[in-house]
């Protein structure tokens, strides 16, 4: 496959994101992807995350955990079966009510037309606060 048609296949899985076509997304992942997310104090979906099963459940999680008010990749770098996606996205945190907004960066590589391995980074300090639960102090 090469970098153009990479973009486009990145491109189409971000759209059925964006339109909660989950089932549509996991379609283009290996059997054997490994997707990788930070993990976040409190946010029950940070860590590794192998096979399509278990990346259904990582979706699963993150649907109950927050609701995404903004997503958006803004930029597609491409190179060979690589690609980075430079986005920025706001969501509530469903345990809390605070939202949180951050940039992110996607690393993913593609192999025989799936994408085979997924790495995020983003702001955790926004999460972290996002998700932190309160606690008072007893006079």
């Amino acid at each position: 496959m090469n970098e153009e048609a990479n973009a486009d296949l990145f491109r189409r899985c971000y759209d059925k994101f964006g339109q909660g076509d989950i089932s549509g997304l996991l379609e283009h992942l290996s059997e054997n992807i490994d997707f990788t997310v930070p993990e976040v104090e409190n946010a029950p979906y940070g860590g590794l995350w192998h096979g399509r099963a278990e990346v259904e459940r990582f979706f699963e999680l993150l649907e109950g955990a927050e609701h995404l008010t903004d997503f958006e990749a803004r930029e597609f770098i491409s190179q060979g079966d690589r690609i980075v996606v430079l986005g920025r996205s706001t969501s509530t945190v469903r345990s809390t009510g605070r939202h949180y907004s951050t940039e992110w960066v996607h690393v993913l590589t593609v192999k025989d037309d799936k994408i085979t391995s997924f790495v995020e980074f983003f702001d955790t300090a926004a999460a972290l606060r996002a998700f932190q639960k309160v606690t008072t102090a007893l006079s």
